[in-house]
């Protein structure tokens, strides 16, 4: 899908066809699109395609009739079957001429809620503050969406303190997923804009460096932000990891003491329940000779069990 906006009576405008200075911003474009912007633009095709590619890692490229940077930025699943919460996606920002061409393989708020900040849009005339500022609602929304991560956490690790639960841990490790998809994107951001920032092949204004060294900011506080969300959610992990452990050591403690505690006296019971002569059972004082051998069963399992409480009182079992 491709929408032109036009700048007219200071926001901008939804337009038809393309103009001496516009924004043109390309959703999942179909190849006509492409080459009905190719044709107007006079852009290296690679410019237009290369953020399509969902691998495509970000950067900085330049050509004599424009400048291209790739920054991966947040966009929320919307599937009802997500298993991951957010994900980053390439986006391509065009800068040629007077114009500013956006290219992206999947709707993302970072564009759509763009024209929404009236105090952060300014002419696509005006290419590189209008692009660093494109770049900056990006890293707000970096940070926005980490706080609603985090906020998940923090409930899922109550429902954890109450109960611990297979569901629960699978979801911690599907937000650790989003996690990490955060912070390898924000770390190539940062790189790309610390090279958009040093390019000569970029004529900056003092203004527009300011932009771009405040875009720079959000994007670094995000990378810290997630860094440290993820470590502590790496953290309880590995704390919920023990107490599974510890809780199964303690169940196979108790059953050991209770093997230990039954094994005596299965082992007296089944030697006389042999069919072979033994001791004390001839004659007329067998039924004597039975509940002798319960009673000896009976007190070798308690002495077996206070000789274990004893242990365990002293934290040697």
């Amino acid at each position: 899908m491709i929408t032109i906006y036009q700048w007219e009576n200071g926001g901008l405008k939804e337009a038809q066809d393309f103009g001496s200075s516009c924004w043109i911003n390309l959703v999942e474009p179909t190849t006509t699109e492409l080459e009905r912007v190719l044709t107007f633009s006079d852009v290296p095709r690679d410019f237009l395609t290369d953020p399509l590619d969902t691998d495509e890692r970000p950067r900085f490229d330049y050509d004599d009739n424009a400048a291209m940077l790739i920054i991966h930025v947040p966009c929320p699943v919307t599937e009802d079957d997500a298993v991951v919460p957010y994900r980053t996606v390439p986006l391509g920002i065009i800068l040629m001429g007077q114009s500013v061409i956006t290219v992206c393989s999947a709707r993302t708020p970072v564009t759509t809620a763009f024209l929404d900040q009236i105090r952060r849009v300014c002419p696509p005339s005006d290419r590189y503050r209008f692009a660093f500022r494109l770049i900056w609602h990006a890293g707000v929304l970096f940070l926005r969406y980490l706080h609603d991560v985090h906020q998940r956490t923090n409930a899922l690790e109550d429902e954890l303190h109450e109960s611990i639960s297979n569901e629960v841990l699978l979801k911690l490790l599907t937000i650790e997923k989003t996690f990490v998809y955060f912070t390898t994107s924000l770390k190539a951001d940062t790189i790309a804009l610390a090279r958009a920032n040093t390019a000569r092949q970029l004529t900056l204004s003092e203004d527009d460096r300011d932009q771009l060294e405040d875009a720079m900011v959000e994007f670094q506080q995000a990378l810290e932000t997630a860094t440290i969300h993820a470590n502590i959610l790496n953290g309880t992990l590995d704390t919920f990891a023990s107490l599974i452990n510890n809780n199964l050591n303690n169940v196979m403690k108790y059953l050991t003491v209770v093997t230990i505690f039954l094994a005596v006296p299965t082992l007296v019971t089944s030697a006389y329940g042999m069919n072979i002569n033994l001791p004390f059972v001839d004659g007329t004082g067998s039924r004597a000779v039975f509940w002798a051998i319960v009673a000896v069963s009976v007190c070798a399992a308690g002495l077996i069990g206070i000789i274990l409480f004893i242990l365990s009182k002293k934290r040697k079992f």
